[in-house]
Order: C-alpha cells, then structure tokens, then sequence
C-alpha cells in the first residue's frame, strides 16, 4: 500500500472527496451548468502571506502565484512524489468492450462515466497509477479522477470561463486529499471539493458530474458499445497490480492524515456513498446498504434512491485487484420520473418500484414491468472513506434505516 513511499523509485498517491458551491442542487449528467458534488470546504482563516510558508519546494517546481491562497499552507503536506511524480494521462486510448474483456476481469472495479449518450469506462486498476485523465466524452472535456487515499473517484468539467484546463498532480495532499494543479495558470485544485485553494483561480469551482465505481461485470452489460480506457498509456505500470495492498482494512488508519479530529460515527476507513446539496448531506455507509440493498431518501428536498449490489471488488485490498475482496457497488439516483415520486424496495432477489412493480438493475434501468426501457437520472454521489467525507462536510447525517 506504501505506494507513497515506493515513489522515491516509482510515484505515489494523492486523494479525493466532494463539495457544493451557494446554490447547488442535486444535479444530473443532463444538467452540468448546475452539477456538483456536494462537499462544503471547511473554512479557514487565511494569514498574511509569507514567502516562508509556501510548501517545501514548491516555488521551485510551480509558478504558481502563491500569494493567493484559501487555506492556511501549514495543512497542505507533501505526499512523497515531486510535480507529475504521479503522471496524468492527457493522451488516452480507449478500445471496445469485447478487447478491454481480455483483461479486466468481472468483478474488477471501473469508474461508469455516461455524458450525451458516451458510455465509458475507467479501469481503477490504471487510474491506481495515474489519477488524472484529462480527456472528451460526449463532446466535453472532462478530467476522471481518483484519489486512492479517499478511495474517491471524481468527474470534473475541465472548462472554467474561457479556459479549458489540464490537470497534473502537485504531489501534495490536504487532509490526505489529492491536490491537483491546472497547466494554464498552474493554480492548485482539492480534489475532494473541486475548488481551487491557491494560486490565480483562487476560490474558482469546477463542475462535478455524477459518475460510479461499479464492476466490469455490470459495465459491459449495459454498455456492450460503451469505450475503455486502454492500458496502452505510454508509461510502464503494473497495471492489475495494486499499490496500497491492505489500506482499505476497517482497521487500517489515513496515510498523512492531519485535519480536524476524525468523526467518531464511523471508523475512519468505512465506505460511505455520500449525496449532498447546499444545506444537507447524507452519507451512506456500504456495511448498511449491503443489509438493505435499496435506500429511499430525501436530500435537500429532492428525492433520491440509492442502490447497492455485491459483485464489485476493492482496489485497495489484495495484492491484484481482481482478486480482491468483494466490497460491492452503491450509485444514486433521482426517485422523480415523468413528475411522479417513485418509492423503492428490495424484494430478496430484485430491486422494484412500489408504484408499478417493475424490476431495476443496480445501474436505474428497468428491465422488466411497466416502465421497462427507462432509465432513472443519476444524481452526483461519490464513494469516500468515512475520515475524508467527514473532514469536508462534518454536518452530515448518516443514513440509518
């Protein structure tokens, strides 16, 4: 698992989380002006700027204007790996369903992005390695990115006012959290929350899209004509291979973790699906979720399901993420559909709608009954380890049937 300290030969980690500007909503991939994430940054004071303390390093390696920054340097620590120590891919390939099937097993797990009817996947066992893929789906660039320390995969637009960014890592981490840099104007961006905290676009908020990590398996079959990311990368990884072997064990404890005391609600590396909204959020812990399957809500006044399935393994288990641990797979959706509040149940065997008594698979599609064919929307939700969440968005409550 100790990637980070590997790095003085290979690369390292960085990390993720979620956030919600003043007037977001629960948004939708039809609705990318208003899409985010969810997560309100943990204020803080800002101190007068001294030129001493800039990270170590730092000035050396960025041009970054460093006087311009909305969190206090002493949190932002260095995670090991210099400047694109961990490199992003911004020139991917991406091969069909029938030739990524060669090499990902079922229950691998995949980050599910669907923009404008452009279906792909990202395999975790490259972006393990990565982190950032600067790429278009469905017209619109977009960077995928994963933080293995929050086990947070997240989907930006990577437009802002009249720039297109690209993202690289900076190598350093706040409250175990990734934090990227943009090559335009090299300003430095928290993963977790889409926002910039240093440089130029200071206070900037990037657009979150709703996106998933669920299995191979469940890709393939509702996308046979969806794209993958190829392993052809131009760089040389042992792709398949994890390098945080053991992190994500229930007793395990945050690599470089110092932010605000960790909420005691749930044990620090606890899966959580979490959906938030300007004045509410909610954090859904996987152990509960694999009991009840489906999970009827209301976040910040809209009506949201979530679902959970077994079949999907963890990426930060085993030594080869295929052969990992079965941690399964939670994605949210909007309960609304053609202006009627659908309420959901699970009967043992199959998820259905109380109203009609169609049946859904765990991706919002129904696949048998009266609303057969339709599709629910997805709502923005981002798996997290329960430390990371906490620490962005310490107002949440947990779901609780």
């Amino acid at each position: 698992m100790w990637h980070y300290l590997a790095l003085g030969v290979v690369m390292a980690l960085t990390v993720a989380c979620a956030r919600t500007p003043p007037d977001a909503s629960l948004p939708s991939a039809t609705q990318p002006a208003q899409a985010n994430s969810g997560v309100v940054a943990t204020p803080s004071s800002t101190p007068a700027f001294d030129p001493e303390d800039i990270p170590p390093g730092a000035a050396r390696e960025f041009s970054t204007d460093f006087t311009r920054h909305s969190v206090p340097y002493r949190e932002i620590l260095s995670g090991g790996p210099p400047k694109d120590g961990i490199p992003a891919i911004d020139a991917p390939r991406y091969v069909s369903v029938k030739a990524a099937d060669e090499w990902l097993r079922d229950r691998e797990p995949v980050v599910l992005f669907a923009l404008n009817g452009d279906a792909r996947a990202f395999p975790l066992q490259i972006l393990t390695w990565h982190e950032i893929v600067n790429t278009e789906v469905g017209g619109v660039p977009v960077t995928v990115t994963f933080c293995p320390l929050c086990n947070t995969a997240i989907v930006f637009d990577r437009r802002y006012g009249d720039l297109v960014l690209d993202f690289g890592t900076t190598g350093r981490l706040r409250y175990s959290n990734l934090i990227m840099y943009d090559r335009q104007t090299e300003s430095w961006w928290q993963q977790a929350t889409g926002e910039a905290i240093v440089g130029t676009l200071t206070g900037a908020q990037l657009t979150t899209y709703p996106a998933a990590i669920v299995s191979w398996q469940a890709f393939k079959e509702a996308y046979p004509d969806g794209n993958v990311l190829s392993r052809e990368t131009g760089f040389n990884r042992a792709y398949g291979r994890n390098p945080y072997v053991g992190y994500d064990d229930i007793e395990s404890r945050p690599f470089l973790y110092d932010g605000p005391t960790i909420d005691g609600r749930l044990p620090p590396m606890a899966r959580v699906l979490t959906v938030a909204g300007e004045n509410d959020a909610v954090a859904f812990p996987y152990d509960v979720l694999a009991e009840v399957h489906v999970a009827n809500e209301t976040v910040d006044g809209k009506p949201i399901v979530v679902f959970w399935a077994e079949g999907t393994a963890s990426a930060l288990d085993g030594n080869l993420i295929a052969e990992s641990r079965d941690v399964g797979a939670a994605l949210a959706f909007s309960r609304l559909l053609d202006g009627q509040v659908l309420t959901f149940w699970w009967d043992g065997e199959a998820i259905r709608d109380e109203q009609t008594n169609s049946r859904w698979s765990p991706l919002g599609q129904a696949v048998e009954g009266a609303l057969a064919g339709r599709q629910l929307e997805p709502v923005v939700s981002i798996n997290h380890f329960w430390f990371s969440w906490a620490a962005f968005r310490p107002d949440t409550r947990l779901f609780l049937p």
